[in-house]
């Protein structure tokens, strides 16, 4: 346990961080399963599971939760796989 006082604060503003970064990426990896069970049961509501998802990943890179290369794979993976 820390006895500086800015140590106290920083390890609350981590686990306050912590704590947002794991609801987004949840919610952020929802969006992609959901996707993909859209694409593989042929549903046609496949397209605007794929809008949602890659604006997610975009706003998910855009707040630093993911790396802007790792958003742009995913979405490219995400499109090869509607396309296909």
């Amino acid at each position: 346990m820390a006895n500086i006082k800015s140590q106290i604060k920083r390890n609350r503003q981590n686990e306050a961080r912590r704590q947002r970064n794991k609801t987004e990426r949840s919610d952020l990896r929802t969006k992609i399963k959901s996707f993909f069970s859209a694409v593989d049961s042929g549903d046609e509501t496949a397209q605007q599971r794929f809008a949602e998802a890659t604006k997610a990943l975009d706003k998910a890179a855009a707040k630093g939760f993911i790396h802007k290369n790792n958003a742009a794979n995913q979405k490219s993976r995400l499109a090869k796989k509607l396309n296909s």
